[in-house]
């Protein structure tokens, strides 16, 4: 009776320490299971971060080249038009004066009507100059003859009738005189006018000599 009760006791313990090394096993496995799983959970966050900050250095590159090559050639553009805009102002300012008076305040009529008279002529009349100035020299230009006369010159002309430009009469009359062999000849007449200031303005018209 006595050994029964012993082999019962010894069997029940072994069936205890059976099932607490089954138990231990389990929780073990368990465990480790979870560990794995936790651990890809922070690989999978990892890898997202990395990836986040790759894209973020991939969108840096891509907008600061992109920005900063725009403002470098919007500010060239600029620039260059800072700079056209600068030389094309100076250019029309001065050929504007220049064109302004020469063609608004200056007004001179040309009479190339045949004259019952030896020699060759024609007659210019200064119907409106710009105040405070007084013309300063006549000039004929083609491609065979240039002949140029001041004022005075011309005056002189008109008393000695010489070919070239002439003023006679207290101004009342002037033309230019030229021989046969400038007839036929296309060029510009061209008439300055000076002021005390030593600003010149000019007056050109082309013609052929009748």
């Amino acid at each position: 009776m006595t050994n029964k009760k012993t082999i019962l006791l010894i069997t029940a313990v072994f069936v205890l320490l059976l099932c607490s090394a089954c138990g231990a096993k389990s929780d073990s496995a368990a465990n480790a299971a979870n560990g794995q799983q936790a651990g890809t959970s922070q690989e999978g966050s990892g890898a997202q971060g990395a990836g986040g900050a790759g894209n973020g250095d991939n969108a840096g590159l891509g907008t600061e080249p992109a920005n900063a090559g725009q403002g470098t050639d919007a500010g060239n553009a600029g620039n260059e038009t800072g700079h056209g805009t600068d030389a094309a102002g100076a250019g029309n300012a001065d050929q504007g004066t220049s064109t302004a008076n020469a063609e608004n305040d200056i007004y001179i009529i040309i009479d190339q009507t045949p004259k019952p008279i030896e020699g060759n002529s024609f007659d210019f009349t200064v119907n409106k100059r710009p105040d405070g100035y007084a013309l300063s020299e006549m000039k004929w230009v083609s491609d065979k003859t240039t002949i140029v006369n001041t004022t005075a010159e011309a005056i002189a002309h008109g008393g000695n009738d010489e070919d070239g430009f002439y003023i006679s009469g207290d101004g009342q009359f002037s033309g230019f005189i030229y021989p046969d062999k400038m007839k036929g000849e296309e060029g510009t007449v061209t008439f300055t006018f000076k002021n005390d200031q030593g600003h010149e303005l000019t007056w050109s018209k082309k013609l052929t000599l009748k």
